[in-house]
């Protein structure tokens, strides 16, 4: 059977995340309801990291398994042709039997997307940036510089996925210009997030861009390997899956 990957972007604000679930519509049972129907049979489809409900993405990958007679279809015009307007299959290609979407990765890419301006939000930026209004920017990289490198994150890991290892190696954490003058970008980098890890770590971040805290307090939050040490979890529709990385592949 061809494995077929896929790399997909979405808009998440319809939908209770990635994964399956029975409370709503979800990123992967619409996909896997779009290639039952070009299947003629069920298929299970993979992804690399389960986004939250209200989360975007840019570079999901996800694989399936088709059967020998289906696998000539160009995968992504069929699949587009099906998907509503906030999925879009960008790339599909053939893969070896081996490779997994979730397992085969070696690091991902996220960012975050604030908004700066207190006195108005563009409509068309609600849904994509959280208003938490003017922030010390100084105040923010000098925190970054904490977080760099291999840490035990469990002061940022939300219950919900048990885990025995939470050291993650965060390879990458810049500030850049957002879409508009008013905002900014976050982008995380790791070989590996914990649960609502990256929304843990800008709530910690903005805390003490707000003044709320001091860089040199990370440290000891970091050492507490307690949720409640760190700020609480802020609004998912900031955050955006933007690229995964496969040594093999990239």
């Amino acid at each position: 059977m061809p494995r077929i990957r896929l790399t997909l972007a979405y808009t998440g604000t319809h939908y209770h995340g990635w994964q399956l679930q029975r409370s709503g519509p979800t990123v992967q049972g619409v996909l896997e309801n779009a290639l039952q129907r070009l299947a003629g049979q069920p298929v299970r489809v993979h992804g690399a990291g389960r986004t939250d409900a209200g989360v975007h993405a840019l570079g999901q990958v996800a694989h399936f398994d088709i059967p020998d007679h289906r696998g000539h279809l160009p995968w992504q015009r069929a699949l587009n042709a099906l998907l509503p307007d906030d999925i879009c299959v960008r790339q599909a290609e053939t893969v070896p039997p081996d490779f997994h979407a979730r397992f085969s990765a070696t690091a991902k890419e996220y960012t975050y997307t604030l908004w700066t301006e207190a006195n108005f939000l563009l409509p068309q930026r609600r849904p994509w940036t959280w208003a938490v209004g003017p922030l010390d920017l100084a105040a923010l990289d000098a925190a970054a510089t904490y977080l760099l490198g291999t840490h035990d994150f469990a002061s940022f890991q939300n219950t919900g996925t048990p885990i025995t290892d939470t050291c993650r190696t965060l390879m990458l954490l810049t500030r850049e210009p957002g879409p508009t003058p008013w905002e900014i970008t976050l982008r995380f980098r790791a070989n590996g997030f914990l649960k609502q890890m990256v929304r843990n770590l800008v709530g910690l971040l903005v805390a003490i861009s707000q003044g709320r805290l001091t860089p040199t307090v990370i440290p000891d939050i970091l050492a507490a390997r307690n949720r409640a040490a760190a700020p609480a979890t802020v609004p998912p529709q900031g955050l955006c899956l933007e690229r995964v990385f496969y040594d093999r592949l990239d």
